[in-house]
């Protein structure tokens, strides 16, 4: 049975948050060497492992799943008992659930997500270097600041995780909305001067432009193969899906066919989005969402899940 496609993601990132084996390994790969001997992050992991088996113990013994004498194993059989017997049990249902266990694997994981988003930085700074010429000093403070934010990225990750009412499409949200290089701007600019500040804020604009016009043209798309949408309509439906990404902000100037895009009326993206549509384009539109729910949800009911309440069909 296929998985719709929007609905794919959900699924390596619920395994990813609670596979915690595959975790483990990463881990332990991605100490560096310079902290210490293999031996050193074995003997550090294991003091991880510890004392997550002996938090999951505590929450065992403190019932820490919804009712006092309740253990985490009680909670993920009435789940099953639940599917099996065909009650609603939606991908949010699960993921709560095991949060508390999320929550105490928490510092691997971020511990694995901070590495990753080093690696990355390596590469970011690497360029900027290259490209700009900065001195040893220059270097190390854009060295410091890289690893200062894969820290704080990491560790808001973590928040989000272990926060109540975070939805798996909360995370998948964050996933896509993560930026390596967000607020690069505060620390190159000032150790930039004349014609290579200018290249920077340069570079840095049409980069911006770029992520968000790929965005705002993939769902203008998607609406576009429902309703038929004409050039003054892909114009304004362009203008409010860009406002949305995460890279827009006010300095970012958008421009249609016609002109300038001027900013959609009050409201959410789908209602400015339905003021733009005619009567029977809104029809057709609201007509084939609702179509593209009802499939997905017959594909999860048929292993057992039911869809998350929220769900937008034409979210990326």
């Amino acid at each position: 049975m296929p998985i719709p496609p929007a609905l794919r993601s959900f699924v390596p990132l619920a395994a990813g948050l609670l596979i915690g084996g595959a975790g483990v390994k990463l881990f332990a790969d991605s100490q560096p060497g310079a902290e210490g001997t293999p031996e050193a992050a074995v003997t550090r992991l294991e003091t991880e492992l510890k004392s997550a088996r002996n938090r999951i113990t505590e929450l065992e013994a403190s019932g820490r799943t919804g009712r006092p004498g309740r253990t985490l194993t009680d909670g993920l059989r009435d789940l099953a008992d639940d599917i099996r017997a065909g009650r609603p049990v939606s991908p949010d249902d699960i993921f709560r659930q095991c949060q508390p266990l999320i929550g105490t694997l928490a510092p691997l994981f971020e511990r694995i997500r901070v590495r990753e988003a080093e690696k990355m930085a390596d590469s970011l700074a690497g360029e900027m270097i290259r490209r700009y010429g900065l001195d040893p000093a220059q270097q190390a403070t854009l060295k410091q600041w890289f690893k200062q934010k894969a820290e704080d990225d990491a560790k808001a990750w973590t928040d989000l995780v272990s926060r109540k009412g975070t939805s798996l499409q909360d995370l998948a949200k964050e996933a896509r909305n993560v930026r390596p290089d967000r607020g690069l701007d505060s620390v190159m600019e000032p150790m930039l001067t004349g014609d290579k500040l200018a290249t920077f804020k340069t570079q840095r604009a049409t980069e911006k432009a770029e992520r968000i016009q790929r965005d705002a043209d993939m769902r203008v798309e998607r609406i576009d193969g429902i309703v038929g949408l004409d050039a003054g309509q892909r114009d304004q439906v362009f203008g409010i899906m860009a406002r949305q990404s995460p890279d827009y902000d006010s300095s970012v100037k958008l421009e249609g066919a016609a002109g300038d895009i001027a900013a959609s009326g009050k409201g959410t993206p789908e209602e400015a989005t339905l003021a733009v549509l005619r009567p029977d384009q809104r029809e057709k539109y609201l007509a084939e969402k609702q179509h593209r729910r009802e499939e997905a949800a017959k594909d999860l009911q048929a292993i057992g899940l039911t869809l998350p309440p929220n769900w937008d069909p034409l979210d990326p």
